[in-house]
């Protein structure tokens, strides 16, 4: 299990759970498969996985409360799985932290394509060949105002402290650091950041945004209506 990836998939549909983990062990994942929250951190704890997904509806403790309490503890990725694709839980999943969500019924092939695609954004080994060269250029101290970002050791200092970012809000920092003032679009960050060459909800795009706001000021990002977002330079 040491050299695989390992999986975390909390769902208390049994159907589900042991289909979606033999799907996810057929190629080449490790899965840890538990049907409740608390089970759930328990193995978190435990186990340590290199990604956690989480149903959004499962007993003892929900998987919003579940990222809550992983976020708290780690930047782990996490994907929600959601329902229904326009239920307000996948907002509060985003909110409470996760990186992405699919939403049932989904595809084996296409949750494993999310899956690493989410593993790509945090430099794991298992989640393919994907060099970092699509990603954006690095390279020295970027500074906006108080805000400073460290391209080559990807860090972030605010008004000379430093500011703890998830991976997915670095790569989207860092979207916006190579090209300040230029307005980025949702899809086109969908397309930088989260890989969604054929499209997705831009709601994943405005919540983290939301979130890197909070941490690095709410007026260094604006909204440009119609249009996206960019960086105040």
């Amino acid at each position: 299990m040491a050299d695989q990836t390992h999986v975390l998939f909390v769902e208390d549909d049994d159907v589900i759970r042991e289909a979606t983990q033999l799907a996810l062990e057929r190629v080449g994942f490790a899965v840890t498969a538990m049907p409740d929250g608390l089970s759930g951190l328990e193995a978190f704890r435990a186990d340590r996985p290199d990604i956690a997904l989480l149903d959004v509806m499962v007993p003892g403790m929900d998987g919003v409360s579940l990222c809550r309490r992983i976020r708290d503890e780690s930047t782990v990725p996490v994907i929600m799985v959601s329902a229904r694709a326009d239920s307000i839980d996948v907002v509060l999943g985003l909110e409470a932290g996760a990186d992405d969500y699919v939403t049932k019924p989904f595809d084996g092939a296409v949750l494993v394509a999310r899956i690493r695609a989410v593993l790509r954004r945090f430099g794991h080994a298992g989640g393919g060949d994907r060099a970092d060269a699509d990603g954006p250029p690095v390279g020295g101290v970027l500074t906006f105002g108080e805000l400073e970002v460290d391209t080559d050791g990807m860090e972030v200092r605010r008004a000379g402290r430093p500011v703890a970012l998830t991976p997915t809000e670095m790569r989207l920092l860092l979207e916006f650091s190579t090209a300040p003032g230029t307005v980025l679009s949702r899809d086109r960050l969908l397309e930088r950041v989260w890989e969604y060459g054929w499209g997705g909800d831009t709601r994943v795009v405005d919540v983290h945004v939301q979130r890197l706001r909070g941490k690095i000021g709410q007026d260094r990002i604006e909204t440009v209506r119609g249009f996206g977002y960019k960086l105040r330079a």
